[in-house]
């Protein structure tokens, strides 16, 4: 009986795996051309075009502190180690889906006390001198089931998941390089405020010599009351704007604190400032055709629409047949010394079809819903890379741009300087009044300023170039099998 019911099933499973229905997925075509605003010009820093930036991109400024909280946030966040466990999720899932497309062996072992019923059989136990019988019966056994998977649901479903997980994992990456960026730029804003605040002060005691000045000359004749009003006005509204400097530096502290997983009153002193930190002269920028292969979003978009394209195979695997192989063997006896012997065994073997008839057209409708789904899935694809090199394209040219603004804003502080300095000789020597010095002083003040804001904002965009052309974190790794 055995030997007859394997070769019957020999034909049945030489097909399983034969046939994998839905389509096959295939990686996008890397694209052609190149980015808007790629630098020609020589003046630094410059775009290089080649491989991209190196995994740990943040130590190109050169600062040993923006380092250490750069590894800090990678360790503690809480977004991260969400992440992470996200990710285990994830690679565990797939595994489920790929244990289930291997035959399935279960044991089992129970005691059954149980009275029988004779009447329900017609028979009456009293009369026959004995009541219904009552016994205690013991077995032990096991089973054995395997789905032959003839038109390959089961590996589509396996793909599909590997798929997701695959998804999870290059989210994890992105959610790494999203982090590292996020606490580079919040220490970027940091030193760019403290300078801020630094030469904030410096004006308020600017201020404070040209209130002693006027009012100094306004006793001894020389100078009016609106000279001193004057110079007291400038005084206030830059002492006004300090409290605003620092309060924004306080929350820009507080958010580094929650991106590196500590509470605020934690984080210890960040006195950065951007004059200890290195422009690099050069940023390493990814190429077109190699960003779909290294950027996390990128790849995670890959990844959703290679499930979705499995997805499609799933749904066709259902409109087809479908065999299940299965085997069970059980010993049973009255008595636990009796259990093995060959006489109280039993066993039973399985050849079960499933096919599908009618399901009024949920099935149809499964399957062109998950054609639907893997559209959605590619055009989400190609606008994924669309948003990737624009956001490159913007900050090649800001690149460039923020060159020229620190360049043209260096040459106005340098005039505003030079005319503050022969402002206050012509005043020294009674060719002019304060207050031609005092706007010669505000004047000087301001493109002060603007060359700080022009510095800081170079800093953050040569930040954000690493940032938009960097791969991710962690080493790409399949699900464990």
């Amino acid at each position: 009986m055995k030997r007859k019911f394997f070769i019957a099933a020999l034909p049945l499973a030489a097909l399983a795996g034969c046939k994998t229905v839905g389509p096959d997925f295939a990686a996008p075509q890397a694209p052609a051309g190149s980015y808007a605003g790629t630098i020609q010009s020589g003046k630094a820093p410059v775009a290089i075009p080649g491989q991209g930036p190196q995994a740990r991109w943040w130590e190109a400024f050169g600062s040993s502190e923006l380092n250490a909280l750069v590894d800090q946030a990678l360790a503690g966040n809480q977004t991260l180690e969400a992440s992470r466990e996200t990710l285990k999720r994830s690679l565990e899932a797939a595994r489920v889906i790929e244990g289930r497309s291997k035959p399935q062996v279960n044991a089992q072992a129970q005691v059954n006390h149980q009275q029988i019923n004779l009447n329900s059989f017609g028979l009456n136990g009293g009369a026959l001198g004995f009541g219904n019988p009552e016994f205690t019966l013991f077995s032990v056994g096991g089973g054995i089931s395997y789905d032959l998977d003839l038109f390959g649901g089961q590996k589509r479903a396996e793909e599909k998941a590997l798929a997701e997980a695959e998804t999870q994992l290059r989210e994890t990456e992105a959610a790494h390089l999203t982090i590292a960026g996020r606490v580079v730029l919040q220490a970027l804003t940091i030193a760019a405020l403290n300078d801020r605040i630094a030469v904030q002060k410096e004006l308020i005691e600017e201020d404070q010599r040209n209130v002693k000045l006027t009012d100094a000359k306004r006793r001894g004749g020389d100078g009016t009351m609106v000279e001193v009003l004057s110079a007291q006005g400038e005084l206030a509204a830059d002492q006004a704007a300090l409290p605003q400097l620092e309060q924004a530096r306080s929350e820009a502290r507080n958010l580094l604190a929650v991106l590196l997983g500590i509470a605020p009153s934690d984080l210890g002193p960040t006195d950065f400032s951007l004059s200890a930190l290195t422009l690099p002269k050069e940023v390493p920028v990814t190429l077109p055709s190699e960003l779909v292969h290294k950027r996390p979003d990128i790849l995670a978009s890959e990844a959703r629409l290679h499930a979705a394209t499995a997805a499609i195979g799933v749904a066709t695997a259902k409109l087809y047949p479908n065999v299940t192989l299965g085997a069970s063997f059980m010993q049973s006896a009255k008595s636990p010394d009796d259990l093995f012997r060959t006489s109280n065994t039993g066993f039973s073997l399985l050849g079960g079809l499933t096919a599908p008839i009618f399901h009024g057209g949920s099935l149809k409708a499964d399957k062109r819903a998950a054609e639907a789904e893997a559209r959605a899935a590619a055009a989400r694809y190609r606008q994924t890379v669309l948003e990737a090199f624009g956001q490159t394209s913007d900050l090649l040219a800001a690149l460039a741009n923020d060159s020229r603004t620190v360049t043209l804003r260096g040459e106005t502080l340098g005039i505003a300087e030079r005319s503050l300095h022969l402002s206050r000789r012509s005043f020294q020597v009674g060719n002019s009044g304060v207050l031609q010095v005092l706007d010669a002083s505000r004047v000087a003040q301001q493109a002060k300023l603007a060359m700080l804001d022009a510095r800081s904002k170079q800093y953050i965009d040569v930040a954000r170039l690493y940032l938009a052309t960097a791969g991710g974190w962690t080493e790409p790794a399949k699900p464990a099998p």
